[in-house]
């Protein structure tokens, strides 16, 4: 197995950009979901409820700052884009602690996965696709650990999928039949929620090992 792709998101719930290679810590790929959007009440939003957010593109430049299609996350053209979509009082706001998460700072998905989805694997948001993998292999996954040189990614379990996944990333066009067509093939789950166990440097094309726990190699 290797990394088939990395994929980094510097604002939550907006289009992300895909890397060569990245350094993994605690929080998760570096400088992922950095920067979040907050309503007028100062809740952090989503494409969930706002999905105009996906039509915006977040990078980040050679000084690791956050830039949302080509200008800077703090740019008041930036900001403009965002209360259009949001609403007057919406404002972006940086963050790095691990509260940015929903669930775990690392999302994997497998080639084999993706391909039994049958979709555009953009709209599963993950963070690390890993080529070479057999089917539905990923589902046996839970509670082992990826081996990516020095790095160890610790596997949870499988991520529950929700609305987002129903947009197409470059048109938004909404399409209520995927999350239903995932609930019913998959259960509702696609992808690995997973932390870093131990951080270093992956690239793309870097071999993966899968180190299976005891209960799950006896099975």
């Amino acid at each position: 197995m290797y990394i088939s792709e990395i994929w980094r998101y510097p604002v939550k719930s907006m289009a992300g950009e895909m890397l060569r290679r990245s350094q993994l810590s605690v929080s998760g790929i570096d400088g992922d979901r950095a920067i979040q959007v907050r309503d007028a009440e100062g809740h952090t939003v989503t494409s969930r409820t706002f999905p105009g957010l996906l039509g915006l593109r977040a990078t980040m430049d050679d000084r690791m700052q956050a830039l949302v299609d080509g200008r800077p996350w703090t740019d008041k053209r930036v900001l403009a884009a965002v209360q259009d979509i949001v609403g007057p009082g919406a404002r972006l706001v940086e963050d790095d602690s691990r509260d940015r998460f929903d669930i775990l700072p690392l999302l994997v998905a497998t080639d084999g996965a993706v391909a039994a989805f049958g979709r555009d694997r953009r709209r599963l948001r993950p963070n690390i696709i890993v080529g070479g993998v057999e089917g539905m292999d990923e589902r046996t996954w839970e509670g082992g650990q990826l081996m990516i040189g020095d790095v160890v990614v610790g596997i949870h379990d499988l991520r529950g999928r929700c609305i987002m996944t129903t947009f197409d990333p470059d048109t938004l066009e909404h399409d209520p039949t995927v999350l239903r067509d995932i609930v019913k093939r998959f259960g509702g789950k696609l992808a690995l929620n997973c932390e870093v166990l131990a951080g270093g440097t992956i690239e793309a094309g870097q071999e993966v090992t899968l180190r299976r726990t005891a209960a799950r190699a006896r099975r």
